[in-house]
């Protein structure tokens, strides 16, 4: 429990539907590592018929969810709501986002921050002038930027987009959700994802085309939206979608899960997936591609595997040393349970919303 207990409205993309988005399950970890700290959760979404169909958490145990249904909706029944906060976090991908941030900063809440879930990607479209979510001239007037990126690109949203705080908070593991499993191994290795066109390569050459050569193998590929001109071997099984409840005994039937990052989060480096510490929860080993900042948070060798193409993962999945693999699982679960749990996520936003409020208040003297 914490010193102070906070009164928090956040409005994101998705808390009540993973279906197609990683970012439902990155706030259900984040939001229940508040509550356990004794934080008031509100928490704002739009309703959209495609969440709305595929619902896995309609009324979740740690936060008031509410739906709205436009931006003229969440002013008329919640604009006393983000008033009253004491930090109001809008997230990326919010639909009308741009409206909503103006919104929400002509209440003059206590203190604003925006959690960037898809920093490489926003930065790129801001620089194009074509991010429908966030708009360069709103940036200097947040109080906190929340990066799912850290290193270099934080320097680049102060400087040259004028962020007044720019911070990382990553994606982090509910852990008392992802936890080892006894249970046969299924899938020599599998990939758990949605379909994206940039990301689509990697995946080729470090699960596809190994398949094609230890045909006597089985692996997996699960998630939603992959075109149905993809050409996948007879032994690639495909799953359309496993709910969160679901994911801990998928990564369990895995001998290796597999990690692949979009083409912008490894030009950038510093941006690990939450399937990263999902399955290090899980107790599965890791192989990866390889990306700056990769090694700080899961050193290599030591506690992930790293693939730069088809015959590193073969030579990992043709290594019999049963002893090496238990090594390295063990060695990143134990980092993720220490540094990357909800809970150890909560503990860096109470400090990141501090530091804020010490600038505020260092501006204003």
């Amino acid at each position: 429990m914490t010193t102070q207990r906070l009164d928090l409205a956040f409005l994101g993309l998705s808390l009540s539907s993973s279906w197609g988005n990683g970012h439902a399950t990155t706030y259900r970890a984040l939001l229940r590592g508040l509550a356990a700290r004794g934080h008031r959760l509100l928490f704002l979404e739009r309703d959209v018929p495609w969440y709305a169909a595929a619902r896995d958490l309609a009324q979740p145990e740690f936060c008031r969810l509410e739906l709205y249904h436009g931006v003229a909706d969440l002013e008329a029944r919640f604009g006393t709501c983000i008033a009253a906060a004491d930090a109001v976090v809008v997230g990326s991908y919010v639909p009308d986002g741009v409206a909503v941030i103006d919104r929400v900063l002509g209440h003059a809440p206590r203190l604003c921050a925006f959690y960037d879930i898809d920093t490489p990607v926003t930065v790129a479209s801001l620089l194009d002038d074509r991010c429908a979510y966030l708009a360069a001239r709103q940036i200097p007037a947040l109080d906190l930027y929340l990066s799912f990126t850290g290193g270099p690109l934080l320097q680049c949203l102060e400087q040259r987009f004028g962020a007044r705080l720019a911070c990382p908070l990553y994606c982090s593991v509910d852990a008392a959700r992802y936890q080892k499993q006894a249970m046969p191994v299924r899938w020599e290795m599998g990939y758990l994802g949605t379909y994206a066109a940039d990301r689509q390569p990697a995946l080729q050459r470090l699960l596809i085309e190994p398949a094609r050569l230890l045909p006597e193998r089985r692996f997996v590929v699960a998630g939603s939206q992959y075109p149905a001109s993809i050409d996948w071997p007879a032994n690639v099984e495909r799953i359309e979608h496993v709910p969160p409840a679901d994911h801990a005994a998928f990564y369990c039937q895995q001998r290796f899960t597999l990690n692949v990052t979009r083409a912008d989060m490894v030009r950038c480096g510093w941006s690990p997936s939450v399937r990263l510490f999902e399955a290090a929860s899980c107790g599965t080993p890791i192989i990866s591609d390889r990306w700056d900042g990769l090694d700080a948070l899961l050193p290599e060798g030591e506690a992930v595997i790293v693939a730069d193409g088809c015959e590193d993962v073969v030579a990992a999945l043709h290594d019999a040393d049963v002893a090496k693999r238990d090594r390295i699982s063990a060695t990143a679960r134990r980092i993720v349970l220490a540094r990357h749990t909800g809970e150890a996520r909560a503990r860096e936003l109470e400090r990141w919303i501090e530091a804020a409020r010490a600038a505020g208040r260092e501006r204003a003297a």
